[in-house]
Order: structure tokens, then sequence, then C-alpha cells
């Protein structure tokens, strides 16, 4: 079966850090490009971050860039989003996609140019005092 798997959100305060993971099984990771996106009620979805289907190329939101840092492990089906000095405003659900790489750019994938070929389930991220 294929599924993405999140994990690691959670209630954290102002300045904090959380470290997102996101484990495939059913499929090879390694064959897609990854990117974290997250949702907030009221707000469009954002792509955050975003990581070639080697790990040679990033692409992250004006927002979070220098604060998050995505990586992958493709021995292990796994992508991670490292998140340190977060603010109020990072407050949303993360979602873990995949999309197939073919002639496109992780630039095209976090600006939400390709729907993407699997999510994961969402994990909660609260940033509050």
């Amino acid at each position: 079966q294929v599924q993405l798997v999140e994990s690691g959100g959670g209630l954290v305060q102002p300045g904090g850090s959380l470290r997102l993971s996101c484990v495939a099984s059913g499929f090879t990771l390694d064959d897609y490009a990854v990117g974290w996106f997250r949702q907030t009620p009221g707000k469009e979805r954002e792509g955050v971050s975003c990581i070639s289907s080697v790990g040679d190329s990033t692409d992250y939101a004006d927002s979070v860039n220098g604060r998050f840092t995505i990586s992958r492990d493709n021995a292990r089906n796994t992508v991670h989003l490292q998140m340190d000095k977060l603010r109020s405003e990072d407050t949303a659900v993360y979602y873990c996609a995949v999309v197939s790489p073919k002639r496109r750019t992780v630039q095209g994938i976090c600006r939400g140019l390709y729907e993407p070929d699997y999510w994961g389930q969402g994990t909660q991220v609260t940033v509050s005092s």
C-alpha cells in the first residue's frame, strides 16, 4: 500500500525547534521530489520547502529561508524538515507530498505548479507561548 506517514509536530514556544519526518512505504521515495506544504484556515496552501529526488537541489519559501532545513535519507525512505527559530505565524498543519520530478524543478513544485502524486496525513505544528 502506498503511504506517507508524517510525525514530529506538536506544541512549541516561539524560538523553539521541531523536526518533522515523512516516511514513505509501498514505493521508492528516491523516484520523487518531496515537498513540505502547510495549511492554515483562511489561507492558501503554501509550499514551505522542497527537495529533488537525489537531494542535490532545494527550495525554500522566503518566510522560512534561513530557519528551516530540508533533507532526505533515501536509504530509509525518509525526508526531514528541521524547523528552528519558530514563530507564531509558522502555526499550521504541515503536509508531506511527493511529485514526479521528470522535467520539473523543485522551485516549480514548491510554487504549486503540479499536483502531487501522494499526500501524507498532515501533522499539526502550533507555536505559542
